[in-house]
């Protein structure tokens, strides 16, 4: 099947940002003297809020769960979010995927007032044709939802769409969706963590580099 479209992660696969998502969940917690290892919150970016919070012991509807949702968000576009930068690359990757044709669609646990601020600070705000977040779907990755509510607005067959992420929950999500992806080692996952990929990349420069190698270019 000819690949007509791709899914596209925006945070950690295209944009810098993972750190910071991190750093702006343990401010949160800092603010009601909790304190909250970066290390614990680190490797579950990539998660949408429901499932991180649990993770860490809150529940979202909890005290602590609402400041900790409301803050985080705040503190992450006020103060981080201006000053993350797109990973090297990544616009370029993006235009030759147009060139070629390609239907760009996001993909993305971020809440849907989020998104412009994330295409923007990528850099990539221009290029995009459709978008799903986690406003779109009842449950944020692993779970499919979002990869699925993405192929809805891609208006193409899954059999059509390559998705690109950086997180095992990027992969998770994408295999249960019935899509192809390709990992980014940019999010900080090791290849073995990233199992389930048809192939993992340094970062958006690598892909496009052996982009006529990848599942990107079309397919039969």
């Amino acid at each position: 099947m000819k690949t007509r479209g791709a899914l596209l992660d925006v945070d950690g696969t295209l944009l810098d940002s993972n750190d910071a998502h991190a750093a702006a969940y343990g401010e949160a917690f800092a603010e009601l003297g909790i304190d909250v290892a970066f290390t614990r919150v680190r490797p579950l970016i990539g998660m949408g809020s429901e499932k991180l919070l649990p993770a860490l012991g809150v529940q979202p509807g909890s005290r602590v769960g609402e400041h900790v949702g409301r803050r985080k968000k705040e503190i992450f576009t006020q103060r981080f979010l201006p000053t993350l930068k797109p990973f090297h690359g990544a616009r370029d990757l993006l235009l030759h995927m147009k060139k070629r044709g390609l239907r760009l669609t996001v993909a993305t646990s971020a809440e849907g007032d989020e998104l412009h601020g994330l295409l923007r600070a990528a850099r990539i705000e221009d290029l995009v044709d459709a978008a799903s977040t986690s406003s779109d779907a009842a449950a944020s990755k692993p779970d499919p939802d979002i990869v699925q509510a993405a192929i809805r607005r891609s208006r193409l067959k899954r059999e059509e769409l390559v998705m690109l992420g950086d997180t095992p929950y990027d992969v998770q999500a994408a295999v249960r969706a019935g899509v192809a992806i390709l990992a980014m080692r940019t999010g900080g996952w090791s290849d073995r963590e990233l199992a389930g990929a048809a192939a993992v990349y340094e970062d958006p420069a690598d892909l496009l580099e052996r982009y006529d190698e990848s599942l990107l270019a079309a397919r039969r």
